[in-house]
């Protein structure tokens, strides 16, 4: 018997499997069940870590157990290859973007076929390649047509370190997602989508993923953030432009004391000018907008803000109010303006108390319920000190309150979201131009659709500097307006990368077509994706924005869903010295230098039984080490008893399979039963291979026993050609070689998976627990179907029990068959 060799065992192995194309998927076959199974394109950084390779171990292990289950399965990969670290990469290494990535991207290809995943590579895709990003330009063009993408001006976030505008969603605590630098405001003209078009659509949508995790679907209704409220017009003095506030409490508003405007409200500024007080504001403004978003909105921040001088008249009562401009108050939310009730909003009660402001309370607790001195007060109550309304209830007073305001003129019932138009302007080189012209006769004019891809030029000044490095390309700039012919400037700004992450997958069922995205045909029978895995991380970015992108490719006519995943599943993070294993924290760990030490499969293996999938996993080197014995035992098991195992597809033999024999046949049995499930809908890959590591222990002494006759061999042959096929998905090599040595035909890849024997679920015995006077006493193991007498006889003689009963009177006896015998004594 030779040692176990994962190298060159693993390198035979996945040569043959590209020689024969055991992974290309080809077109949708009628009448075959499929299966449409994607993990998160991977950005092509430089070298795989820990944490892609359990992601695509876990990929790996459905679409192999679903190919072996009968099913067509599509199962891909592909680049995520725009992005700003190539462009910072090649501003520190003075290395083209292009030739950064596509290097990277040559390494990882590398790591992923060595690790053995098995991928359909004829679809591989990389969204830097210009026959991809045109797709990208078409669909902007098709949106611009219809206005869906337009041009506006307003604050957006900036982050200086990367020198480039984020939408909302690329904000977490003020930071930015990438680079976790420090965000501020700033006014740009930018091009946004109008995803706030399919707010509500997105929302209810929302109801319909069942197979979606609950923190995703409840972290994008937060983000969503749906308010039914009122829109109500303040009336300024001496100005005919109102303020517009929205707000959830119009029941509130005879207690509203002040308004507050965000510093990038458009009217900060025109408030004060020419007035006393323009100096002051103007400076808190640029201030704010010079500050990060969690120093300014954060609920721990101080409450910052400064007078107008200029004063607004509450519309029902006629009081004027003073208004200001404050640091609590951001244009995301709402009008960017409100009015502020101390005595109903903390917020407002903190900023009211920092600067001297009244606080007048006009609606108080039920009957009953008394409210804590100074503390705001912000549930529903019975109002007072509310004019005509004071008696009425919160929630009959909104509904007259708004009717009063809509027949009056100065407001209405609303909806309001917390999601905004998706800002997808970026000032990068590396990434999809976006196809239009500026012409000073026509306007924007789009590229037209013959003049696609509209490419990226080889070389751009890199410097880091602000502003987009195409806009310093003369010859990329100057063009010719499509419409009039006369002088115009292309667009330099380039789309944000999440634009090619929205519609990815549906160019993989159909990679080379050079006339449209994807033919509609191709897509039908795939889509939705069956089972999506990746990072939570991504809840209210990439997976809101795809949601966003299948709705709009719909309305084009070019699919006929409406939510791209049917099945999403977050995996957990690689943890390693405390924190998530990445680059830029150092404390990565290379897969190479494990497949080197252990192999391929051991390597899958630990990153797929260390922890439940959905939960992290602690990084842990002698873990990598206890699967690499595992596959060692299984290799010494499987030849130490080859030459002596009946040829597969034997009978059993003419003696009775019962003994030793039989509990290993209803071992192996269980066991298929218990890895069919928890790979099948409920995804528990940690406890089937932990399953299958103790099948591999109980065949083992029968396999070793020189004792072992043909009916003790024939259930071991069954055992171990169970357990290859098992071991497939998991540790895909090692379970080629062996099927291969037993005798088997074709690829275990390809091979039929194992069916469990209803017959050999059902056990002879069962554990009947004994209680007595309601305490555990003991555990019995009595035959199927005893009967009462026999249990307690049974009982009696155990001495865990008898101790518990001897020389006591017996009063009652409750037996539950097969189940529970608990004894009442006195």
């Amino acid at each position: 018997m030779r040692e176990y060799e994962p190298q060159t065992i693993e390198h035979r192995w996945q040569e043959a499997w590209d020689r024969s194309g055991v992974f290309r998927c080809g077109e949708a076959l009628p009448g075959r069940p499929r299966f449409y199974c994607l993990e998160m394109l991977p950005y092509p950084s430089g070298r795989l870590h820990m944490g892609h390779v359990r992601n695509y171990s876990i990929g790996d292990a459905v679409a192999r157990f679903r190919r072996m289950r009968g099913e067509q399965v599509m199962h891909v990969i592909g680049w995520d290859s725009f992005g700003l670290p190539a462009e910072n990469a090649a501003i520190q290494h003075g290395e083209d973007p292009g030739v950064w990535t596509r290097k990277n991207i040559a390494v990882m290809r590398a790591q992923l076929r060595r690790l053995g995943l098995g991928y359909d590579w004829q679809r591989e895709i990389s969204t830097c390649d210009p026959e991809y990003y045109r797709w990208n330009q078409w669909f902007f063009l098709r949106m611009f047509e219809r206005g869906l993408a337009y041009r506006a001006r307003r604050p957006l976030n900036w982050c200086d370190r990367c020198q480039t505008v984020l939408a909302n969603e690329q904000v977490t605590d003020g930071r930015c997602w990438r680079c976790d630098g420090t965000v501020s405001k700033r006014e740009f003209e930018q091009w946004f989508l109008r995803i706030t078009n399919w707010a509500e659509d997105l929302l209810a949508g929302l109801d319909d993923l069942h197979a979606w995790p609950d923190k995703v679907r409840t972290m994008q209704r937060h983000w969503i953030g749906r308010s039914e409220g009122a829109r109500v017009r303040f009336p300024v003095e001496d100005s005919s432009t109102p303020i517009e506030i929205f707000t959830t409490r119009i029941d509130t508003i005879w207690g509203a004391t002040y308004l507050a405007l965000a510093a990038e409200h458009p009217l900060a500024a025109s408030l004060v000018a020419g007035r006393p007080e323009e100096r002051a504001v103007l400076a808190f403004i640029e201030e704010q907008l010079g500050r990060g978003i969690e120093d300014r909105f954060a609920d721990s921040a101080v409450k910052l803000g400064v007078p107008t001088g200029r004063y607004a008249r509450n519309p029902f009562s006629g009081e004027a109010i003073p208004i200001w401009i404050a640091n609590f108050v951001l244009m995301d939310v709402g009008t960017g303006a409100i009015m502020s009730v101390p005595a109903h909003d903390a917020r407002d009660l903190d900023f009211a108390r920092a600067h001297g402001l009244p606080v007048r309370q006009v609606v108080r607790p039920t009957v009953g319920i008394a409210t804590e001195a100074g503390v705001a007060y912000t549930e529903d109550g019975s109002l007072f000190d509310s004019g005509p309304y004071s008696g009425l209830a919160s929630a009959e007073a909104r509904s007259q309150l708004i009717e009063s305001a809509r027949r009056s003129g100065f407001g209405e019932a609303t909806v309001a979201y917390r999601l905004k138009d998706w800002g997808v302007s970026r000032q990068r080189y590396w990434g999809t131009p976006i196809p239009i012209v500026h012409c000073e006769s026509c306007g924007l004019v789009g590229v037209p659709d013959s003049d696609l891809p509209v490419c990226l030029p080889d070389k751009a000044p890199l410097s880091g500097a602000g502003g987009s490095p195409l806009s310093q390309l003369a010859e990329f700039v100057a063009v010719a307006c499509p419409r009039c012919g006369g002088a115009a400037r292309r667009e330099t700004d380039t789309m944000d990368t999440f634009v090619d992450s929205s519609w990815y997958y549906f160019r993989y069922l159909d990679p080379t077509n050079t006339a449209a995205p994807f033919d509609v045909a191709n897509q039908n029978p795939w889509l939705p994706v069956d089972l999506y895995i990746g990072g939570i991380e991504h809840a209210t970015m990439h997976l809101i924005y795809t949601r966003f992108w299948t709705r709009m490719m719909k309305e084009l006519g070019l699919c006929t869903i409406d939510e791209p995943v049917r099945r999403l599943f977050t995996q957990g993070m690689v943890i390693k010295d405390g924190a998530k294993m990445s680059k830029s924290k150092g404390n990565v760990v290379d897969p190479d230098q494990m497949i080197e030490r252990f192999g391929a499969d051991t390597t899958r293996l630990f990153a797929l039984f260390a922890a439940p999938p959905e939960r992290d996993l602690d990084w842990n080197e002698a873990g990598v080490e206890g699967c690499s014995r595992f596959v060692g035992k299984v290799w010494r098991a499987f030849h130490r008893v080859r030459e002596r195992l009946p040829a597969p597809g034997i009978p059993a033999p003419a003696v009775a399979l019962d003994g030793p024999a039989l509990e290993l046949r209803r071992k192996t049995h269980r066991t298929i039963k218990k890895v069919t499930e928890d790979l099948g809908e409920r995804m528990h890959l940690n406890t089937a291979v932990s399953s299958i590591m103790e099948l591999n222990n109980a065949l083992t002494p029968l396999a070793d026993s020189e004792a072992s006759g043909p009916a003790e061999l024939w259930a071991v042959a069954e055992a171990i050609d169970a357990l290859i096929r098992l071991l497939a998905p998991f540790a895909p090599h090692l379970a080629e070689e062996l099927w291969h040595a037993r005798g088997g035909s074709g690829f275990v890849a390809l091979a039929p998976w194992p069916d469990a024997s209803p017959d050999l679920l059902v056990s002879d015995t069962v554990a009947v627990v004994v209680q007595v006077n309601g305490k555990l006493r003991g555990q019995l193991t009595l035959a199927v179907g005893t009967g009462q007498e026999e249990a307690l006889a049974a009982a009696r003689a155990d001495p865990r029990v008898a101790a518990h009963i001897d020389g006591k009177r017996l009063v009652r006896v409750v037996h539950v068959p097969d189940r529970l015998l608990n004894l009442v004594v006195g």
